[in-house]
């Protein structure tokens, strides 16, 4: 490899660590491997890397280099045994990592190990009172189960899966292959048996060999009180079922609320409008007041506008999880009459010339503006 140093080979510091060396090798021993990168001198590149890797992955051949450099003749790359056993050595120089990352090198999972089912999700509608105070309630949900004919084995009742004779049950397929690199084992799955490690020969006529059916289940839920809107519910064990004796998955329960005539939800308030006259706003007055859970009164003090706002303590919604509740907030709008009879008409001219006002009433119809407005009168 020449004298050029192991730690600029490596692209690190003379300082790192042995876990940034370690990543450092093998972001380029897979960058540079013969069998992903083409280029004419990857090959050189990677024995370089696997070299520089050799010395400073070795705390003892790591400190001689440090000290004497190159010079060293306990370095990898000194001698006239330098790199030459790249070939037969491969175990030496940590390849075995490089085969897991591009072969897997043994490391994939037993197909035969027990694996939590998947989860599932719901979306519920509710009320909006139901939503406040919460509900007990059943559901139907979708989803697979373990078929009852075969116990979940695929296999039809009377006889069992089989271990397959292609991958011995491991679920995957191994070829050796011999490189000037080393020996290189690749491990697929098993096309015969899909990596499951058993092939059933008899399937069950219910599950089709799957060993699991779709079926719809009743689930009991509680809806908690004061959930607010998108707030997800989780109910344990009610997901898709495990395989080979693994535990079910989760069920999760999206929550949505359907809007109230009346109220409306801020946080854990609860908001509504309340319409008053002229003379309850102008006069006060005593007014009763709907809430979820019943009728309460409030007062409204005299002179009143639209806009203001009361507040009806504990009248909100429960605290999820919590303590107490919050409020409800009432918001006053003044309503103007609309249809006044002549006697309305006529207080309501006394009140104005007694407050100073001046008021133009308007009794002529369209036509008759028309009209006075083209001649004067």
């Amino acid at each position: 490899m020449g004298n050029r140093d192991y730690y600029e080979v490596l692209g690190v510091d003379r300082n790192a660590s042995a876990e940034e060396i370690r990543k450092a090798y093998r972001k380029l021993a897979r960058k540079y491997h013969p069998d992903v990168n083409q280029s004419p001198d990857a090959e050189q590149k990677f024995k370089e890397v696997a070299e520089a890797y050799e010395v400073l992955r070795d705390p003892q051949k790591k400190a001689n280099y440090d000290q004497f450099g190159h010079a060293d003749p306990g370095a990898a790359g000194a001698g006239a045994g330098g790199f030459g056993g790249f070939g037969g050595g491969a175990a030496d120089f940590g390849f075995g990592d490089i085969f897991d990352m591009f072969f897997g090198g043994g490391r994939r999972s037993n197909p035969n190990a027990p694996r939590q089912g998947a989860d599932l999700e719901y979306r519920l509608t509710v009320d909006f009172k139901d939503a406040i105070f919460g509900k007990e309630m059943d559901i139907v949900i979708p989803r697979t189960e373990t078929c009852d004919t075969c116990q979940g084995s695929g296999a039809r009742p009377g006889t069992h899966p089989e271990t397959c004779s292609n991958c011995k049950g491991t679920g995957q397929a191994e070829t050796v292959q011999n490189t000037p690199f080393g020996r290189i084992v690749n491990k697929r799955i098993c096309q015969q048996c899909g990596g499951r490690g058993k092939v059933i020969r008899e399937k069950c006529a219910d599950c089709g060999g799957t060993g699991s059916v779709k079926k719809r289940r009743k689930i009991h839920i509680k809806i908690p009180s004061g959930i607010d809107e998108g707030k997800q519910l989780r109910v344990s064990g009610e997901g898709e079922p495990g395989s080979n004796g693994g535990p079910p998955g989760d069920l999760f329960i999206l929550v949505q609320i359907k809007p109230h005539e009346f109220f409306r939800r801020h946080g854990d308030d609860i908001v509504c409008e309340l319409p008053i006259t002229f003379v309850q706003a102008a006069l006060g007055d005593e007014v009763v007041v709907p809430t979820l859970d019943g009728r309460a009164k409030i007062k409204v003090p005299a002179g009143t506008q639209t806009g203001a706002e009361f507040r009806l303590r504990g009248k909100g919604v429960p605290r999820l999880y919590g303590r107490g509740q919050g409020d409800q907030r009432v918001k006053v709008k003044v309503i103007t009459p609309t249809r006044l009879t002549e006697e309305q008409k006529k207080v309501m001219r006394e009140f104005g010339r007694i407050s100073g006002d001046y008021i133009s009433e308007q009794h002529s119809s369209f036509f008759d503006k028309m009209k006075k407005a083209f001649t004067g009168e």
